[in-house]
C-alpha cells in the first residue's frame, strides 16, 4: 500500500487508496463525442485483430511461421487495446476515480502486453532474417517447436519485466496529489507522482520503449 507524502517530507497517516484519472477536459457534450470516437476506434481495433486471427487460423495456406507470429501479434494487440480502452471509455461518462488495486492491475497488464509486443517484434525480425539469409535451412530452423518456444519466451520475458516494473513503481511513496493527468494508469504519469527516486524504473521503461520503437521502425 502506498502512502501519500507531503512536500515537507512528512508521511501521511492515511494510506493512498485511490487515484483520480483526469483524462480530457471539456463539457459533457465534448466527453460524449470523445466517448463515441474512442469507442469506434476500439471496435475497429477489436474486429480487425479478430478477423486477422480467424483468417490465419482457418486458411491452411497461411500456416507458415510468418503468419503464426502475425497471429500472435494480433492477439497481443487485441489484449493491449482491451487493457486501456475500456477504462478510458469509462472515465468519459462515469466516475474518474480508480482504486489503488485497480490502478496497479491495469499498470501490470499495460507493461506486460507492451513488453511482450516488443519481444515478439524482435522475434519476427529474427524470423525474417533467417528466411532471407538461410532459406534452405529455414524450414528446419523455424519448425513448429521452435516457433512455440520463441512465443513462450516472449510471454515469460514480458511477465518477468512487468512484475519487476509494477513492484518498483507501486512501492514508491506517492506525493500528496493523487490526480493522474492521463486517461489510463500509464508509466510516465505515475512517475510524476512518485516522491522517491524513479531512476531504476525509468531506465527499465525507457529501454523497453526504445527497443519497441526500433523494432516498429
Amino acid at each position: 500500500m502506498a502512502f501519500p507524502v507531503h512536500r515537507n517530507g512528512n508521511l501521511s497517516v492515511v494510506p493512498l487508496r485511490e487515484f483520480v484519472l483526469v483524462g480530457f477536459g471539456g463539457s459533457a457534450e465534448t466527453q460524449t463525442l470523445l466517448f463515441a470516437v474512442f469507442l469506434a476506434l476500439y471496435v475497429v481495433t477489436i474486429l480487425g485483430n479478430l478477423t486477422m486471427i480467424v483468417v490465419i487460423t482457418l486458411d491452411a495456406r497461411l500456416h507458415s511461421p510468418m503468419y503464426f507470429f502475425l497471429k500472435n501479434l494480433s492477439f497481443l494487440d487485441l489484449c493491449y487495446s482491451s487493457a486501456i480502452a475500456p477504462k478510458a471509455l469509462a472515465i468519459f461518462l462515469s466516475s474518474k476515480v480508480t482504486s489503488f488495486e485497480a490502478c496497479a492491475t491495469q499498470f501490470f497488464f499495460f507493461s506486460l502486453l507492451a513488453t511482450m509486443e516488443a519481444f515478439l517484434l524482435a522475434v519476427m525480425a529474427y524470423d525474417h532474417f533467417l528466411a532471407i539469409c538461410s532459406p534452405l535451412r529455414y524450414p528446419v530452423t523455424m519448425c513448429p517447436i521452435a516457433r512455440a518456444l520463441l512465443v513462450l519466451g516472449t510471454y515469460c520475458g514480458g511477465c518477468l519485466n512487468s512484475i519487476v516494473q509494477t513492484s518498483l513503481t507501486f512501492r514508491l511513496p506517492f506525493c500528496s496529489s493523487n490526480r493522474i493527468d492521463h486517461f489510463c494508469d500509464g508509466v510516465n504519469p505515475l512517475f510524476w507522482l512518485g516522491c522517491a527516486s524513479t531512476a531504476l524504473s525509468k531506465m527499465l521503461y525507457r529501454k523497453g520503449h526504445h527497443h519497441l520503437g526500433k523494432e516498429r521502425a
